[in-house]
């Protein structure tokens, strides 16, 4: 099943209809009538086995290129602070010129370039023990597209590479205002080689420089193929959730938590100076407005 919403929460769904009344005798289908019958469930789930923690993943047949803009948006604001905070969060982008994109395909200048996203799941993970649920997160098992916003809060991973001055590259780290690294509700991001000063500047950067980015993973052929890691988690104590593909293991914090895979490098100078320019998210330019 594969859907497109272009805009903001525009989905359409197709149904078969049903007559209110239908009569018809029953009768029993053999073995080898049942063998020529091929088919996959819509929905599919799993209970996996964990210590302290069992999980239950809910996953949907279906597939989704989107391309949406949401105006403000805060998840976990408890405490006096925000877990997650950023404006003008959008999701694809529009080609400002001809050319292959990050994705490999060929898109001319206006052209939409959606966000991708395919067997979207709902996760539950649940404490045996003491009987509760101590977290959920909603993902997807493959993703791959442009995330953009202006992000102000930040709690969870960004797998963004940072290249300084002599070519060293670094995993990027999220700082807090202090220039202690955190990733919970974070608000700059930079090289945690003991040099980071975020209030001077030095190997640190605010998140709002960091407009853009592709959720993804690299591809041999170096452009961004798709990542089973893209989600946002709710829990109530730190939760270690599975990939879909079963190939990683992501420590999710109490709270709020973002994990954006993301195959990108960036120099730190750039980011510092000019930053990652936003890409082109609106057909024109529509003020706090949504699209």
């Amino acid at each position: 099943m594969r859907q497109q919403a272009y805009g903001y929460a525009a989905v359409t769904l197709f149904c078969l209809g049903i007559a209110p009344v239908a009569q018809a005798e029953l009768k029993p289908i053999s073995d080898e009538t049942m063998g020529e019958v091929t088919g996959q469930g819509f929905i599919q789930i799993e209970n996996i086995p964990g210590d302290p923690h069992q999980f239950t993943r809910m996953t949907l047949s279906m597939d989704m290129e989107t391309r949406m803009n949401v105006d403000d948006v805060k998840a976990g604001e408890i405490d006096g602070g925000v877990d997650f905070a950023a404006q003008h969060v959008a999701l694809g982008h529009i080609a400002r010129n001809d050319g292959v994109q990050y994705n490999g395909r060929a898109y001319n200048a206006g052209d939409t370039v959606p966000f991708e996203a395919f067997q979207p799941y709902i996760e539950l993970a649940e404490d045996p023990a003491e009987g509760r649920l101590s977290g959920f997160r909603m993902g997807f098992g493959q993703a791959r597209g442009s995330v953009s916003s202006l992000t102000s809060s930040f709690s969870g991973d960004i797998g963004l590479k940072l290249v300084d001055d002599s070519g060293t590259e670094f995993d990027a780290t999220l700082f807090d205002q202090n220039s202690q690294a955190t990733n919970y509700r974070a608000s700059y991001i930079g090289i945690n080689d003991g040099s980071a000063d975020c209030a001077q500047g030095i190997n640190c950067a605010p998140l709002t420089q960091l407009q853009s980015l592709f959720v993804g993973q690299e591809s041999a052929d170096g452009t961004t193929g798709f990542t089973s890691d893209f989600f946002i988690g709710f829990q109530r104590e730190g939760v270690e959730w599975q990939s879909p593909d079963g190939t990683n293991v992501i420590n999710a914090g109490k709270g709020v938590f973002i994990n954006l895979p993301t195959s990108m490098k960036v120099d730190m100078s750039q980011l510092i100076n000019q930053g990652v320019p936003r890409l082109q998210t609106h057909r024109e330019d529509m003020g706090t407005r949504l699209f």
